[in-house]
Protein backbone atom coordinates (compact mmCIF):
# COMPACT_ATOMS: atom_id res chain seq x y z
CA UNK A 1 0.00 0.00 0.00
CA UNK A 2 1.26 3.73 -1.25
CA UNK A 3 2.46 5.97 1.94
CA UNK A 4 -0.22 8.26 1.07
CA UNK A 5 -3.12 5.42 1.05
CA UNK A 6 -1.99 3.98 4.70
CA UNK A 7 -1.87 7.37 5.72
CA UNK A 8 -5.40 7.91 4.30
CA UNK A 9 -6.42 4.40 6.11
CA UNK A 10 -5.15 5.74 9.52
CA UNK A 11 -7.58 8.81 9.36
CA UNK A 12 -10.47 6.71 8.40
CA UNK A 13 -9.42 4.46 11.03
CA UNK A 14 -9.16 7.69 13.61
CA UNK A 15 -12.32 8.53 12.17
CA UNK A 16 -14.23 5.05 13.26
CA UNK A 17 -13.06 5.25 16.47
CA UNK A 18 -15.34 7.98 17.88
CA UNK A 19 -18.67 6.47 16.46
CA UNK A 20 -17.46 3.31 17.93
CA UNK A 21 -16.40 4.48 21.55
CA UNK A 22 -20.00 6.67 21.71
CA UNK A 23 -21.88 3.57 20.77
CA UNK A 24 -19.98 1.27 23.31
CA UNK A 25 -20.88 4.15 25.96
CA UNK A 26 -24.43 4.10 25.23
CA UNK A 27 -24.15 0.85 25.48
CA UNK A 28 -21.80 0.08 28.38
CA UNK A 29 -20.00 -2.08 26.42
CA UNK A 30 -16.49 -2.31 26.41
CA UNK A 31 -14.68 0.00 24.12
CA UNK A 32 -12.10 -2.61 23.63
CA UNK A 33 -14.37 -5.21 22.39
CA UNK A 34 -16.66 -3.01 20.35
CA UNK A 35 -13.13 -1.37 19.00
CA UNK A 36 -11.81 -5.01 18.10
CA UNK A 37 -15.07 -6.13 16.60
CA UNK A 38 -15.17 -3.17 14.44
CA UNK A 39 -11.50 -4.06 13.52
CA UNK A 40 -12.54 -7.66 12.77
CA UNK A 41 -16.43 -5.84 10.89
CA UNK A 42 -13.64 -3.64 8.93
CA UNK A 43 -11.44 -6.74 7.89
CA UNK A 44 -14.43 -8.48 6.44
CA UNK A 45 -15.65 -5.80 3.95
CA UNK A 46 -15.18 -7.22 0.05
CA UNK A 47 -12.99 -4.74 -1.62
CA UNK A 48 -11.08 -3.85 1.90
CA UNK A 49 -7.43 -4.46 1.45
CA UNK A 50 -5.49 -6.80 3.26
CA UNK A 51 -3.63 -4.69 6.52
CA UNK A 52 -0.23 -6.36 6.84
CA UNK A 53 1.06 -5.60 10.16
CA UNK A 54 4.78 -5.01 10.86
CA UNK A 55 5.83 -6.87 14.21
CA UNK A 56 8.76 -4.80 15.00
CA UNK A 57 6.88 -1.47 14.27
CA UNK A 58 3.52 -1.92 15.90
CA UNK A 59 5.98 -2.28 19.54
CA UNK A 60 8.12 0.21 18.82
CA UNK A 61 5.47 2.66 18.01
CA UNK A 62 2.88 1.92 20.45
CA UNK A 63 4.35 0.23 23.63
CA UNK A 64 6.80 2.92 24.79
CA UNK A 65 4.69 6.15 24.96
CA UNK A 66 1.70 4.03 26.03
CA UNK A 67 4.48 2.24 28.98
CA UNK A 68 6.05 5.79 29.56
CA UNK A 69 2.38 7.08 30.17
CA UNK A 70 0.97 4.58 32.36
CA UNK A 71 4.72 4.60 34.47
CA UNK A 72 4.63 8.74 34.61
CA UNK A 73 1.27 8.59 36.02
CA UNK A 74 1.55 5.44 39.01
CA UNK A 75 1.14 6.55 42.52
CA UNK A 76 5.31 5.27 43.17
CA UNK A 77 4.70 5.29 47.27
CA UNK A 78 1.58 2.70 46.35
CA UNK A 79 3.87 1.14 43.87
CA UNK A 80 6.77 0.31 45.95
CA UNK A 81 3.99 -0.41 48.94
CA UNK A 82 3.13 -3.76 46.92
CA UNK A 83 6.08 -4.39 44.99
CA UNK A 84 6.42 -7.77 45.95
CA UNK A 85 2.85 -8.59 44.45
CA UNK A 86 3.27 -6.96 41.43
CA UNK A 87 6.49 -8.73 41.15
CA UNK A 88 4.81 -12.22 41.82
CA UNK A 89 2.12 -11.52 39.28
CA UNK A 90 4.56 -10.12 36.68
CA UNK A 91 7.69 -12.42 37.27
CA UNK A 92 5.85 -15.80 38.50
CA UNK A 93 2.84 -15.49 37.08
CA UNK A 94 4.00 -15.15 33.57
CA UNK A 95 6.99 -17.97 34.39
CA UNK A 96 3.92 -20.16 35.39
CA UNK A 97 1.84 -19.68 33.24
CA UNK A 98 4.52 -20.40 30.27
CA UNK A 99 5.16 -23.72 32.29
CA UNK A 100 1.93 -24.78 32.55
CA UNK A 101 0.94 -23.92 28.39
CA UNK A 102 4.05 -25.28 27.59
CA UNK A 103 3.25 -28.71 28.79
CA UNK A 104 0.03 -28.56 27.77
CA UNK A 105 0.43 -27.58 24.44
CA UNK A 106 3.49 -30.55 24.34
CA UNK A 107 0.98 -33.64 25.36
CA UNK A 108 -1.85 -32.26 23.27
CA UNK A 109 0.16 -31.65 20.09
CA UNK A 110 2.91 -34.13 20.85
CA UNK A 111 4.54 -33.28 17.49
CA UNK A 112 5.54 -29.72 18.49
CA UNK A 113 9.28 -29.28 19.86
CA UNK A 114 9.34 -28.92 23.33
CA UNK A 115 10.60 -24.58 22.45
CA UNK A 116 7.93 -24.12 20.26
CA UNK A 117 5.30 -25.50 23.62
CA UNK A 118 7.13 -22.86 25.50
CA UNK A 119 7.37 -20.23 23.22
CA UNK A 120 4.20 -19.95 22.89
CA UNK A 121 3.46 -19.77 26.42
CA UNK A 122 5.94 -17.18 26.78
CA UNK A 123 3.84 -15.18 24.09
CA UNK A 124 0.23 -15.88 25.22
CA UNK A 125 1.51 -15.55 29.12
CA UNK A 126 1.93 -11.41 30.02
CA UNK A 127 -1.74 -9.50 30.21
CA UNK A 128 -1.48 -6.71 28.72
CA UNK A 129 -1.19 -2.90 29.60
CA UNK A 130 -3.52 -1.62 26.93
CA UNK A 131 -5.92 -4.05 27.70
CA UNK A 132 -5.88 -3.98 31.47
CA UNK A 133 -5.84 -0.65 31.30
CA UNK A 134 -8.91 -0.34 29.32
CA UNK A 135 -10.91 -3.15 31.05
CA UNK A 136 -10.38 -1.25 34.40
CA UNK A 137 -11.19 1.95 32.98
CA UNK A 138 -14.52 3.52 35.00
CA UNK A 139 -14.76 0.13 37.29
CA UNK A 140 -15.57 0.36 41.06
CA UNK A 141 -12.81 -1.33 42.68
CA UNK A 142 -10.21 -0.84 45.32
CA UNK A 143 -6.92 1.65 44.98
CA UNK A 144 -5.01 -0.83 45.74
CA UNK A 145 -6.54 -3.62 42.81
CA UNK A 146 -5.76 -1.44 40.49
CA UNK A 147 -2.25 -0.62 41.75
CA UNK A 148 -1.76 -4.07 41.51
CA UNK A 149 -3.17 -4.80 38.40
CA UNK A 150 -1.72 -1.70 36.65
CA UNK A 151 2.22 -2.37 38.03
CA UNK A 152 1.58 -5.84 36.79
CA UNK A 153 0.73 -4.77 33.61
CA UNK A 154 4.10 -2.05 33.40
CA UNK A 155 6.26 -5.01 34.31
CA UNK A 156 5.21 -8.55 32.83
CA UNK A 157 5.90 -8.09 29.65
CA UNK A 158 9.55 -7.61 29.96
CA UNK A 159 9.02 -11.25 31.57
CA UNK A 160 7.77 -12.76 28.51
CA UNK A 161 9.86 -11.11 26.07
CA UNK A 162 12.30 -12.61 27.80
CA UNK A 163 11.08 -15.68 28.11
CA UNK A 164 9.83 -16.04 24.54
CA UNK A 165 13.57 -14.94 23.18
CA UNK A 166 14.95 -18.42 25.23
CA UNK A 167 12.69 -20.25 24.03
CA UNK A 168 13.44 -19.02 20.36
CA UNK A 169 16.40 -19.49 20.90
CA UNK A 170 16.60 -22.77 21.94
CA UNK A 171 14.35 -23.95 19.29
CA UNK A 172 16.53 -22.77 16.33
CA UNK A 173 19.82 -23.52 18.43
CA UNK A 174 18.88 -27.04 20.02
CA UNK A 175 20.66 -25.49 23.07
CA UNK A 176 19.13 -24.46 26.56
CA UNK A 177 20.66 -24.03 30.09
CA UNK A 178 18.53 -23.05 32.92
CA UNK A 179 21.00 -21.36 34.82
CA UNK A 180 22.41 -19.45 31.40
CA UNK A 181 18.76 -18.42 30.87
CA UNK A 182 18.19 -17.41 34.38
CA UNK A 183 21.08 -15.33 34.79
CA UNK A 184 20.41 -13.63 31.38
CA UNK A 185 17.29 -12.68 32.54
CA UNK A 186 18.30 -11.25 35.79
CA UNK A 187 20.78 -9.24 33.66
CA UNK A 188 18.76 -8.11 31.01
CA UNK A 189 16.04 -6.72 34.17
CA UNK A 190 18.74 -5.08 35.43
CA UNK A 191 20.25 -3.74 32.90
CA UNK A 192 17.19 -2.24 31.73
CA UNK A 193 16.15 -1.04 35.09
CA UNK A 194 19.73 0.60 35.27
CA UNK A 195 19.47 2.48 31.63
CA UNK A 196 16.00 3.64 32.60
CA UNK A 197 17.25 5.26 36.02
CA UNK A 198 20.19 6.81 33.95
CA UNK A 199 18.17 8.40 31.36
CA UNK A 200 15.42 9.33 33.80
CA UNK A 201 17.64 11.54 35.71
CA UNK A 202 19.67 12.96 32.96
CA UNK A 203 16.47 13.60 31.04
CA UNK A 204 14.41 15.26 33.79
CA UNK A 205 17.68 17.41 34.73
CA UNK A 206 17.31 18.75 31.05
CA UNK A 207 13.80 18.91 30.34
CA UNK A 208 13.71 21.65 33.30
CA UNK A 209 16.05 23.84 31.61
CA UNK A 210 13.22 23.80 28.70
CA UNK A 211 10.94 26.68 29.95
CA UNK A 212 8.63 26.43 26.96
CA UNK A 213 6.07 24.19 27.67
CA UNK A 214 5.41 22.48 23.83
CA UNK A 215 9.21 21.99 23.33
CA UNK A 216 9.04 19.98 26.73
CA UNK A 217 5.96 18.71 25.73
CA UNK A 218 7.37 17.15 22.71
CA UNK A 219 10.67 16.27 24.27
CA UNK A 220 8.90 14.10 26.50
CA UNK A 221 7.29 12.02 23.58
CA UNK A 222 10.89 12.06 22.35
CA UNK A 223 12.31 10.65 25.58
CA UNK A 224 9.59 7.54 25.38
CA UNK A 225 10.54 6.03 22.40
CA UNK A 226 14.35 6.70 23.02
CA UNK A 227 14.49 5.23 26.55
CA UNK A 228 12.81 1.83 24.99
CA UNK A 229 15.33 2.12 21.48
CA UNK A 230 18.10 2.67 23.81
CA UNK A 231 17.63 0.06 26.10
CA UNK A 232 16.94 -2.48 23.04
CA UNK A 233 20.69 -1.12 21.55
CA UNK A 234 21.56 -1.85 24.74
CA UNK A 235 20.13 -5.62 24.44
CA UNK A 236 18.84 -5.22 27.74
CA UNK A 237 14.71 -5.20 28.46
CA UNK A 238 13.94 -1.84 26.75
CA UNK A 239 10.06 -2.44 28.75
CA UNK A 240 11.87 -1.94 32.05
CA UNK A 241 14.00 1.04 30.76
CA UNK A 242 10.75 2.66 29.46
CA UNK A 243 9.09 1.98 32.81
CA UNK A 244 11.57 3.30 34.93
CA UNK A 245 12.23 5.82 33.05
CA UNK A 246 8.49 7.25 33.12
CA UNK A 247 8.52 6.62 37.02
CA UNK A 248 11.45 8.45 37.68
CA UNK A 249 9.62 11.67 35.43
CA UNK A 250 6.68 11.28 37.05
CA UNK A 251 8.28 11.60 40.92
CA UNK A 252 10.51 14.31 39.79
CA UNK A 253 7.35 16.44 37.27
CA UNK A 254 6.36 18.42 40.64
CA UNK A 255 9.38 20.05 41.05
CA UNK A 256 10.80 20.53 37.53
CA UNK A 257 8.06 21.31 35.28
CA UNK A 258 5.61 24.60 35.15
CA UNK A 259 2.06 24.41 35.83
CA UNK A 260 1.65 25.14 32.05
CA UNK A 261 3.81 22.39 31.20
CA UNK A 262 1.78 19.89 33.34
CA UNK A 263 -1.94 21.06 32.58
CA UNK A 264 -1.05 20.92 28.74
CA UNK A 265 1.27 17.92 28.45
CA UNK A 266 -1.51 16.17 30.73
CA UNK A 267 -3.92 16.76 28.19
CA UNK A 268 -1.75 16.41 25.23
CA UNK A 269 -0.63 12.72 26.60
CA UNK A 270 -4.28 11.89 27.27
CA UNK A 271 -5.22 12.44 23.47
CA UNK A 272 -2.42 10.64 22.18
CA UNK A 273 -2.74 7.86 24.65
CA UNK A 274 -6.51 7.28 23.60
CA UNK A 275 -5.65 7.50 19.91
CA UNK A 276 -2.99 4.94 20.12
CA UNK A 277 -5.23 2.54 22.39
CA UNK A 278 -8.02 2.90 19.95
CA UNK A 279 -6.15 2.12 17.23
CA UNK A 280 -4.24 -1.00 18.83
CA UNK A 281 -7.85 -2.36 19.40
CA UNK A 282 -9.07 -1.99 16.01
CA UNK A 283 -5.85 -3.34 14.28
CA UNK A 284 -6.01 -6.48 15.97
CA UNK A 285 -9.54 -6.85 14.75
CA UNK A 286 -8.09 -6.17 11.04
CA UNK A 287 -5.02 -8.41 11.84
CA UNK A 288 -7.11 -11.64 11.85
CA UNK A 289 -7.89 -11.30 8.24
CA UNK A 290 -4.37 -11.54 6.80
CA UNK A 291 -3.65 -13.87 9.98
CA UNK A 292 -6.08 -16.20 8.62
CA UNK A 293 -4.98 -15.58 4.73
CA UNK A 294 -1.00 -16.61 6.06
CA UNK A 295 -2.51 -19.30 7.71
CA UNK A 296 -4.56 -21.02 4.64
CA UNK A 297 -1.44 -20.19 2.73
CA UNK A 298 0.65 -22.55 5.05
CA UNK A 299 -1.79 -25.47 4.48
CA UNK A 300 -2.81 -25.02 8.94
CA UNK A 301 -5.99 -26.74 9.31
CA UNK A 302 -7.62 -25.06 12.03
CA UNK A 303 -10.22 -27.48 12.24
CA UNK A 304 -7.93 -30.28 13.35
CA UNK A 305 -6.15 -28.10 16.39
CA UNK A 306 -9.60 -26.07 17.39
CA UNK A 307 -9.23 -28.83 20.73
CA UNK A 308 -6.21 -28.04 21.28
CA UNK A 309 -6.27 -24.53 21.33
CA UNK A 310 -9.21 -24.71 22.95
CA UNK A 311 -7.66 -26.89 26.01
CA UNK A 312 -4.89 -24.21 25.72
CA UNK A 313 -6.95 -21.33 26.36
CA UNK A 314 -8.39 -23.11 29.52
CA UNK A 315 -4.89 -23.92 30.78
CA UNK A 316 -3.49 -20.26 30.48
CA UNK A 317 -6.79 -19.12 32.43
CA UNK A 318 -6.60 -21.83 34.85
CA UNK A 319 -3.01 -21.02 35.67
CA UNK A 320 -3.44 -17.27 36.03
CA UNK A 321 -6.35 -18.74 38.82
CA UNK A 322 -4.00 -21.05 40.38
CA UNK A 323 -1.39 -19.10 41.07
CA UNK A 324 -3.11 -16.03 42.31
CA UNK A 325 -5.31 -17.85 44.70
CA UNK A 326 -1.95 -20.01 45.83
CA UNK A 327 0.04 -16.53 46.04
CA UNK A 328 -2.49 -15.17 48.10
CA UNK A 329 -3.15 -17.55 50.77
CA UNK A 330 -0.63 -19.89 51.41
CA UNK A 331 1.76 -17.26 51.50
CA UNK A 332 -0.06 -15.82 54.00
CA UNK A 333 -0.93 -19.17 55.92
CA UNK A 334 3.14 -19.90 56.02
CA UNK A 335 4.36 -16.61 57.01
CA UNK A 336 2.07 -15.16 60.17
CA UNK A 337 3.86 -12.23 60.05
CA UNK A 338 3.06 -11.57 56.21
CA UNK A 339 -0.02 -12.37 57.84
CA UNK A 340 -0.18 -10.20 60.07
CA UNK A 341 0.67 -6.76 58.24
CA UNK A 342 -1.25 -7.61 55.24
CA UNK A 343 -4.44 -9.85 56.01
CA UNK A 344 -5.98 -12.31 53.80
CA UNK A 345 -8.25 -10.89 51.08
CA UNK A 346 -11.99 -11.48 50.21
CA UNK A 347 -11.64 -14.23 48.17
CA UNK A 348 -13.54 -11.80 45.33
CA UNK A 349 -10.29 -9.90 45.13
CA UNK A 350 -7.83 -12.76 43.58
CA UNK A 351 -11.09 -13.94 41.50
CA UNK A 352 -11.39 -11.11 39.50
CA UNK A 353 -7.56 -10.13 39.48
CA UNK A 354 -7.28 -13.50 37.91
CA UNK A 355 -10.38 -12.77 35.58
CA UNK A 356 -8.90 -9.59 34.35
CA UNK A 357 -5.74 -10.80 32.59
CA UNK A 358 -6.44 -9.95 28.88
CA UNK A 359 -3.85 -10.06 26.15
CA UNK A 360 -3.75 -7.99 23.65
CA UNK A 361 -0.61 -5.95 21.59
CA UNK A 362 2.29 -7.45 22.72
CA UNK A 363 1.02 -10.93 22.24
CA UNK A 364 -0.08 -10.44 18.68
CA UNK A 365 3.54 -8.38 17.48
CA UNK A 366 5.09 -11.07 19.18
CA UNK A 367 3.62 -14.13 17.59
CA UNK A 368 3.83 -12.15 14.18
CA UNK A 369 7.53 -11.57 14.93
CA UNK A 370 7.99 -15.91 15.62
CA UNK A 371 11.01 -16.55 13.08
CA UNK A 372 9.06 -18.46 9.35
CA UNK A 373 11.91 -21.01 10.09
CA UNK A 374 10.61 -21.69 13.69
CA UNK A 375 9.23 -24.74 14.40
CA UNK A 376 5.14 -24.68 15.32
CA UNK A 377 5.40 -21.33 13.86
CA UNK A 378 1.87 -21.62 12.26
CA UNK A 379 0.71 -23.14 15.67
CA UNK A 380 1.78 -20.38 17.47
CA UNK A 381 0.25 -17.46 15.93
CA UNK A 382 -3.40 -19.57 15.62
CA UNK A 383 -3.12 -20.09 19.51
CA UNK A 384 -2.30 -16.56 20.41
CA UNK A 385 -5.23 -14.84 18.59
CA UNK A 386 -7.68 -17.20 19.72
CA UNK A 387 -6.16 -16.20 23.13
CA UNK A 388 -5.85 -12.66 22.35
CA UNK A 389 -9.78 -12.47 20.64
CA UNK A 390 -11.44 -14.69 23.04
CA UNK A 391 -9.60 -12.69 26.20
CA UNK A 392 -10.56 -9.56 24.73
CA UNK A 393 -14.18 -10.66 23.57
CA UNK A 394 -15.04 -12.87 26.94
CA UNK A 395 -13.31 -11.29 29.61
CA UNK A 396 -13.69 -7.85 28.72
CA UNK A 397 -17.13 -7.98 28.44
CA UNK A 398 -18.01 -10.25 31.46
CA UNK A 399 -15.66 -8.55 34.07
CA UNK A 400 -17.77 -5.26 34.90
CA UNK A 401 -20.71 -8.01 35.70
CA UNK A 402 -18.22 -9.92 37.83
CA UNK A 403 -17.29 -7.16 39.64
CA UNK A 404 -20.34 -6.18 40.85
CA UNK A 405 -21.48 -9.30 41.52
CA UNK A 406 -18.16 -10.06 43.50
CA UNK A 407 -18.22 -8.00 47.16
CA UNK A 408 -14.40 -6.98 47.26
CA UNK A 409 -14.90 -5.76 50.60
CA UNK A 410 -12.09 -4.36 51.99
CA UNK A 411 -8.55 -4.54 50.33
CA UNK A 412 -6.13 -2.16 51.38
CA UNK A 413 -2.50 -2.24 53.11
CA UNK A 414 -2.14 -0.69 56.29
CA UNK A 415 -0.09 2.61 55.63
CA UNK A 416 1.42 5.59 57.62
CA UNK A 417 -1.75 7.74 58.63
CA UNK A 418 -1.56 10.38 55.79
CA UNK A 419 -2.92 13.99 55.77
CA UNK A 420 -6.62 14.14 54.01
CA UNK A 421 -7.44 16.46 51.19
CA UNK A 422 -8.87 18.81 53.60
CA UNK A 423 -6.02 18.67 56.00
CA UNK A 424 -3.79 19.15 53.16
CA UNK A 425 -5.27 21.88 51.62
CA UNK A 426 -5.32 23.71 54.82
CA UNK A 427 -1.49 23.45 55.55
CA UNK A 428 -1.10 24.73 52.09
CA UNK A 429 -3.26 27.57 52.56
CA UNK A 430 -1.90 28.71 55.63
CA UNK A 431 1.81 28.47 54.52
CA UNK A 432 0.25 30.74 51.93
CA UNK A 433 -0.70 33.47 53.91
CA UNK A 434 2.32 33.42 56.01
CA UNK A 435 4.00 34.45 52.96
CA UNK A 436 1.69 37.26 52.05
CA UNK A 437 1.75 38.12 55.96
CA UNK A 438 5.51 38.64 55.78
CA UNK A 439 5.33 40.53 52.23
CA UNK A 440 2.54 42.71 53.44
CA UNK A 441 3.67 43.82 56.91
CA UNK A 442 5.44 47.47 56.58
CA UNK A 443 8.20 48.68 59.66
CA UNK A 444 5.87 50.79 60.88
CA UNK A 445 3.15 48.33 61.66
CA UNK A 446 0.90 49.01 58.23
CA UNK A 447 -0.29 46.53 55.46
CA UNK A 448 1.09 46.91 52.42
CA UNK A 449 -1.34 44.34 50.53
CA UNK A 450 -4.25 44.82 53.58
CA UNK A 451 -6.96 43.31 50.91
CA UNK A 452 -4.70 40.13 50.32
CA UNK A 453 -3.85 39.46 53.98
CA UNK A 454 -7.72 39.66 54.86
CA UNK A 455 -8.25 37.23 51.79
CA UNK A 456 -5.85 34.39 52.57
CA UNK A 457 -6.28 34.85 56.25
CA UNK A 458 -9.72 34.45 55.60
CA UNK A 459 -9.11 31.25 53.22
CA UNK A 460 -7.09 29.55 55.85
CA UNK A 461 -9.64 29.68 58.53
CA UNK A 462 -12.05 28.54 56.56
CA UNK A 463 -9.50 25.96 55.30
CA UNK A 464 -9.16 24.77 58.60
CA UNK A 465 -12.88 24.76 59.73
CA UNK A 466 -13.69 22.51 56.99
CA UNK A 467 -10.57 19.94 57.66
CA UNK A 468 -12.07 19.67 61.25
CA UNK A 469 -15.44 19.29 60.65
CA UNK A 470 -15.86 15.32 59.48
CA UNK A 471 -17.95 16.31 56.75
CA UNK A 472 -20.30 18.85 58.26
CA UNK A 473 -20.18 21.42 55.80
CA UNK A 474 -19.88 19.06 52.50
CA UNK A 475 -23.73 19.99 51.59
CA UNK A 476 -22.77 23.50 51.71
CA UNK A 477 -19.86 23.31 50.26
CA UNK A 478 -21.30 21.23 47.48
CA UNK A 479 -23.92 24.31 47.00
CA UNK A 480 -21.04 27.20 47.21
CA UNK A 481 -19.09 25.28 43.94
CA UNK A 482 -22.52 24.94 42.27
CA UNK A 483 -23.82 28.50 42.47
CA UNK A 484 -19.86 29.34 41.14
CA UNK A 485 -20.23 27.44 38.12
CA UNK A 486 -23.49 28.90 37.81
CA UNK A 487 -22.01 32.06 37.81
CA UNK A 488 -19.36 30.96 35.26
CA UNK A 489 -22.17 29.70 33.15
CA UNK A 490 -23.45 33.43 33.39
CA UNK A 491 -20.40 35.15 32.58
CA UNK A 492 -19.60 32.74 29.87
CA UNK A 493 -22.48 33.42 28.00
CA UNK A 494 -22.57 36.97 28.26
CA UNK A 495 -18.82 36.97 26.64
CA UNK A 496 -20.21 35.07 23.87
CA UNK A 497 -23.57 37.66 23.73
CA UNK A 498 -20.49 40.15 22.94
CA UNK A 499 -18.06 38.63 20.71
CA UNK A 500 -21.51 37.69 18.46
CA UNK A 501 -22.33 41.64 18.95
CA UNK A 502 -18.78 42.28 17.80
CA UNK A 503 -18.40 44.66 20.89
CA UNK A 504 -15.27 42.89 21.58
CA UNK A 505 -12.06 41.70 20.14
CA UNK A 506 -11.63 37.85 19.62
CA UNK A 507 -8.11 38.13 21.83
CA UNK A 508 -10.11 39.69 24.60
CA UNK A 509 -12.60 36.49 24.15
CA UNK A 510 -9.34 34.33 24.05
CA UNK A 511 -8.12 35.75 27.56
CA UNK A 512 -11.16 35.80 28.95
CA UNK A 513 -12.20 32.71 28.25
CA UNK A 514 -9.26 31.47 29.81
CA UNK A 515 -9.76 32.95 32.73
CA UNK A 516 -13.38 31.03 33.04
CA UNK A 517 -12.09 27.94 31.51
CA UNK A 518 -9.74 27.55 34.43
CA UNK A 519 -12.57 28.49 36.79
CA UNK A 520 -14.57 26.14 35.79
CA UNK A 521 -12.10 23.44 35.99
CA UNK A 522 -11.08 24.41 39.14
CA UNK A 523 -14.82 24.72 40.85
CA UNK A 524 -15.88 21.18 38.96
CA UNK A 525 -12.83 19.38 40.23
CA UNK A 526 -13.68 20.66 43.84
CA UNK A 527 -17.24 19.56 43.43
CA UNK A 528 -16.45 16.42 41.33
CA UNK A 529 -14.39 15.51 44.88
CA UNK A 530 -17.30 16.46 47.61
CA UNK A 531 -19.95 14.22 45.45
CA UNK A 532 -16.80 11.09 45.42
CA UNK A 533 -16.14 11.50 49.16
CA UNK A 534 -19.83 11.89 49.93
CA UNK A 535 -20.44 8.59 47.90
CA UNK A 536 -17.36 6.65 49.54
CA UNK A 537 -15.32 6.76 46.46
CA UNK A 538 -11.36 6.49 46.51
CA UNK A 539 -10.02 10.18 45.68
CA UNK A 540 -6.99 9.16 44.10
CA UNK A 541 -8.70 7.21 41.66
CA UNK A 542 -11.82 9.58 40.98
Amino acid sequence: MPPAESFELVLVLIAIVIPLELIARRLRFPPSAALTLGGVALALLPGMPEISVDPDLMLVLFLPPLLFSSAYFTVWRDFRANLRIILQLAVGAVAFTTLIVGVVARLLVPDLPWAACFALGAVVSPPDAVAAKAALAGLPLPARLVTLLEGESLINDAAGLVLYRLAVTAGLTGVFSLAGGAGEFVLLAAGGVAVGLAAGFLVSSALARLKDAHLAIAASFLVAWASYILGERLHVSGVLSTVVCGLVLGQRQHSLFSAVTRVQATAVWAVAVFIMESLIFILIGLSLRGVLHRLSESGFEMSRFAPAIGAILLAMTAARFVWILTTAYVARFLFPKLRASDPYPPLAVPIVMSWAGMRGVVSLAVALAVPEEFPGRDFIMAATMAAIFASILIQGTTLRPLIKAMPLGAFELAQAQTLSLAQARARMIRAEERAIAGLSRQPDGGERHPRLSEQYGRRAEIAQRYAESNGEFDAARREHYDAILAANRAGRAELLRLHRAGEVHDAVVQALESELDLEEIGARRVADYSEGAAHGANPGHA
